[in-house]
């Protein structure tokens, strides 16, 4: 008879332990150990002499590992998902067999993308939908609102359904929908979610760890052995991470977070791992009406109205992944009320802003330490790269000053903690995003030139250089420290 034990497993690392304690040992997260009850399996034989019958066996086993040139290049032509922004994010389109991971927040919108996803898809090829957290009647109402029963008939002439090739399962049972998928072989299948599936050969509830964990092990080797791509759907902590064990990242090939801010309109899918492409690669939707919508120049969603200037704006060039976004940043420096200033941040980094401040202060004699400063990117977009430093500092000395910036300038660089601009990476993209959406001057860090792109370029190598050249007029440069 198989016996029963109980271990603690960590909800963030996924370390056991044999009894709880408020620390994990692992990882040291404070109250994330989750008892977990695992019935072993009783021993088949005895451990010396499987060893002993391997090692006899070895001389007749043939050799099963190859050397590169044995192997064979069959090649795996990806295939589009419908959507440009979400073949941009998966490095050039769907790969044959791959598992993917989408993360967010609740009602961000990871059913809706991936069930518009599969609509595009099934009038070419074979398509099954896992609806474990809804029945079938409420994928088809949502199907219904975004308007696909209803649609143009499939590809195949003699085809009269426009949804004969796609599938739901509302099913929760790991066996049962292994099964369906070996019995269907679609092409491309979607588990929403894999918090709600479980193994009935394990105690544990779903969406434990445990569970999470051997679900998508499962699933993952369904994938790889009948060329299925799956698209997993996974909830997110209160953190933000994925929940379940990080283990579960490890498994899948491709990791995607759904962001959003549910007072805005825009949806970001970001990259954040990629076994068939570049990481940290973005793409922007809309949300609708009728669902998601592709948006094709994000760099208009993140920039604000440049007709109407005013003080303590300026304008940068991110870059996500390969995609330079042209991003408004505006800033706001007043008296403060209380005895500490308040410092803000909204789409930029709070310790990074607190040391744009100190370099405002030590290096430029700005009095910002008895000073509110509050800093916000336009749209809600996180820029957490360096290049964005410039824009901030100049925002900031604009408000103090109460000066606009020119509205038809860029400022890309990095601020160093002794006052210097230093330059950083993809400068060329940036700079052909910036005048292919009408930018006349850019403020960067000394260096490189760019001969070919229409743009004039303002090369400075400290702050002070950068104040000068985006806020004309008289600025007094203190002098250094010990002369």
């Amino acid at each position: 008879m198989a016996r029963v034990r109980k271990v603690y497993v960590c909800r963030e690392c996924g370390g056991e332990s044999p009894q709880y304690f408020g620390r994990c040992p692992n990882c040291e997260s404070w109250g994330s150990l989750e008892e977990q009850v695992i019935q072993a399996v009783a021993p088949v034989a005895d451990g010396a002499r499987l060893v002993a019958g391997r090692k006899s066996a070895s001389s007749t086993q043939p050799q099963m590992a190859l050397t590169l040139e044995q192997i064979t290049d069959a090649p795996q032509a990806r295939f589009s998902s419908g959507f440009a922004e979400l073949d941009r994010v998966l490095g050039g389109g769907i790969v044959p067999g791959s598992l993917v991971l989408v993360g967010g927040d609740p009602g961000i919108g990871k059913s809706t993308l991936l069930l518009q996803m599969v609509s595009l898809l099934h009038t070419q090829q074979r398509m099954l939908y896992v609806c474990a957290e809804e029945s079938g009647q409420q994928v088809k109402l949502r199907a219904q609102r975004l308007g696909m029963v209803g649609q143009p008939p499939s590809l195949d002439p003699q085809s009269t359904d426009p949804t004969a090739n796609l599938y739901l399962l509302p099913e929760t049972d790991l066996e049962l929908i292994v099964n369906e998928l070996i019995a269907l072989k679609p092409h491309v299948a979607v588990i929403d979610s894999i918090q709600a599936i479980y193994l009935a050969a394990m105690s544990s509830a779903p969406g434990s760890v445990a569970q999470v964990r051997e679900c998508t092990s499962a699933l993952m080797r369904l994938a790889k052995r009948e060329q299925i791509t799956l698209f997993i759907v996974g909830h997110v902590t209160k953190e933000g991470a994925i929940a379940g064990p990080k283990v579960l990242e490890h498994l899948v090939d491709t990791v995607l977070y759904f962001e959003g801010d549910r007072f805005a309109s825009h949806r970001l899918l970001r990259s954040v791992k990629n076994r068939f492409g570049a990481t940290h690669e973005i793409g922007v939707f809309e949300m609708v009406d009728r669902g998601l919508q592709e948006v094709s120049n994000p760099s208009a969603l993140f920039l604000g109205d440049r007709s109407e200037s005013s003080s303590g704006t300026a304008t940068i060039v991110a870059c996500e992944g390969t995609r330079p976004i042209v991003v408004e940043l505006q800033a706001l420096v007043s008296p403060t009320s209380y005895s500490s200033p308040r410092r803000s941040t909204t789409g930029i980094e709070y310790n990074r802003l607190l040391q744009i401040l100190a370099v405002l202060e030590k290096r430029l004699g700005i009095p910002l330490s008895k000073l509110d400063a509050y800093v916000a990117s336009s749209g809600g977009l996180t820029v957490s790269e360096p290049a964005a430093d410039l824009g901030v500092a100049i925002a900031v000395v604009a408000s103090f000053r109460d000066r606009i910036v020119d509205p038809l300038t860029v400022l890309i660089g990095e601020v160093g903690l002794g006052g210097q601009v230093r330059s950083v990476s993809q400068m060329e993209m940036r700079l052909k995003e910036a005048a292919k959406l009408g930018f006349k001057r850019a403020i960067v860090p000394k260096g490189q030139a760019f001969p070919e792109i229409e743009i004039e370029i303002v090369h400075v190598s400290r702050v002070s250089d950068a104040i000068v050249a985006a806020l004309p007029g008289r600025f007094h440069q203190p002098e250094p420290e010990g002369e």
